[in-house]
């Protein structure tokens, strides 16, 4: 693993070999519990103290059969404490109804929402239409509970220290069961006061509702406040199907962008498809913002602000903020919806087929109704993130999981740090041997300066066949250690920094 020039190295050919890439799609088969881990290169900062919590599949095989689409993989939590320079790393499964039946078992029982069928084909899979909360997209701390994320349905409380799983929460009565709830919460670091965690549900159909929440993350004695505690909701209702992963927050404005997706559920229904299988880009579609008034804003009970938005398909947002009467949004566009048909093999997938993700900034002129946008980064990015103490604020630097060459889809190889004011960027590589996954930035205990911390990523040792964790530097992304895991884990999705 070295880091590269901060020009990068410029070339079309792919830099990776597909079996090193392939090799970490595999179950899980241990579960450890506060293992020490080896740093094999650099020190582990002293002031690094807190847990590093990862969610993803960690199984993705039952029975001989493979799911189609890793997403529908059973959740695994990893958590990396860091303490006195030292690291120790525990992972559980979320023990969810599913995950206990299909263990007895030994085979699928549930259908996948991205194309995993039971055995016996249609027949046994039409008119099958069960959602199995796989609580594999995200994880964070909430008060007293650690809470296992997927978007389709209610979270699962874990235990904080054990990851033990004390099963489904409702949150104290603010959801009911069955009721969505994202997988992709932002953190305002305090705007109006305390912070805050602002989070939202879907009720998706030809009309759809979101039901935007926000949530006390710290006590507050004086105010009778609790972390964890509902502080503020509102529902809005919006032409159109609307599938939404992730959203962005200003002070005043919670943004989303309703891809211009249309949804069959025949192919469903009949047990023909996944449910996410049936999504498409719309033919002549619009795309839409939709901004919606925060509570505790200057807008509080405004009804909602609608614009057309950029062609293009969004997972995931970087950041948001508000500047004169405009709210600027950077986010990562895809020219289509990319998906895993249901005759493809995910582990033998031609990434030239696949669109890439590329970084750009939309500002939206509230008065004038108009949007304009600005290409950031031509190089396919993933995963980005902000220093979450500018959540919701102009920010100058980013961080995010990119390819190893400059330009067209390959596997996520390398992790980039951008100037969004400048442009200039450095980039740390694990290639050509190791894959990253989403970097974690961990601002310095008591830092001013925005880039002063450190990124925090897994990686997949091609080489090794397992695991490793790296510290990088924040400012300059040198490196500041490198941890191998005894642990094989795929490649998983969201996770996020608790502070000791």
């Amino acid at each position: 693993m070295t880091i590269t020039a901060a020009a990068g190295q410029p070339g079309l050919e792919p830099t990776f070999d597909r079996d090193d890439w392939s090799s970490a799609f595999g179950n899980v088969e241990l579960e450890l519990d506060g293992a020490p881990l080896q740093v094999v290169r650099g020190t582990i900062p002293e002031q690094l103290k807190g847990t590093l919590y990862r969610n993803g599949p960690g199984r993705l095989e039952r029975g001989g059969q493979w799911v189609h689409h890793p997403f529908d993989g059973d959740g695994m939590i990893a958590a990396l404490r860091f303490e006195g320079g030292q690291a120790t790393l525990r992972n559980r499964f979320v023990r969810t109804e599913g995950w206990l039946a299909e263990e007895r078992a030994d085979q699928f029982l549930y259908r996948g929402v991205f194309g995993t069928q039971k055995p016996g084909g249609p027949l046994a899979n039409a008119l099958d239409l069960r959602l199995k909360n796989i609580a594999n997209t995200h994880v964070v701390r909430l008060g007293d509970q650690l809470l296992a994320l997927w978007e389709a349905a209610e979270p699962h409380a874990l235990d904080p220290e054990t990851l033990e799983t004390r099963g489904i929460t409702l949150l104290d009565g603010v959801l009911r069961k069955g009721d969505a709830f994202s997988a992709h919460p932002r953190f305002d670091p305090g705007h109006h006061g305390a912070p805050r965690m602002v989070t939202f549900g879907v009720k998706a159909g030809p009309r759809s509702t979101v039901r935007l929440m926000e949530f006390a993350v710290e006590d507050d004695p004086a105010a009778g406040v609790k972390a964890g505690q509902l502080l503020s909701e509102r529902r809005d209702s919006f032409n159109g199907f609307a599938f939404l992963h992730d959203f962005a927050i200003t002070p005043n404005w919670a943004l989303f962008l309703q891809n211009a997706i249309a949804f069959n559920p025949l192919p469903y229904v009949t047990g023909q498809k996944g449910a996410a299988q049936c999504l498409q880009s719309k033919p002549g579609g619009q795309a839409k913002f939709w901004l919606i008034p925060r509570e505790s804003g200057a807008f509080a009970g405004q009804p909602p602000r609608i614009l057309d938005a950029p062609e293009g398909f969004v997972f995931h947002h970087l950041n948001a903020w508000e500047d004169q009467g405009a709210v600027v949004v950077e986010s990562i566009y895809y020219s289509d919806f990319p998906s895993i048909g249901p005759d493809q093999d995910f582990r033998a997938i031609d990434f030239e087929l696949l669109p890439e993700g590329l970084l750009e900034q939309c500002r939206i002129d509230l008065d004038a109704g108009t949007v304009s946008t600005t290409r950031l980064s031509e190089r396919c990015c993933e995963f980005a993130m902000v220093n979450p103490e500018r959540e919701g604020l102009p920010s100058r630097y980013a961080w995010m999981a990119v390819a190893e060459r400059e330009t067209g889809n390959d596997p996520l190889q390398a992790i980039k740090k951008l100037d969004l004011h400048s442009g200039e960027r450095c980039v740390w590589s694990a290639a050509p041997r190791g894959f990253v996954t989403e970097p974690v930035m961990v601002p310095r205990p008591g830092a001013e300066a925005e880039d002063d911390g450190w990124v925090l990523v897994l990686v997949w040792n091609g080489a090794r066949r397992a695991s490793d964790l790296v510290i990088l530097k924040a400012d300059d992304l040198g490196e500041q250690a490198v941890l191998e895991l005894p642990l094989a884990i795929p490649y998983g999705l969201h996770g996020s920094w608790a502070q000791a």
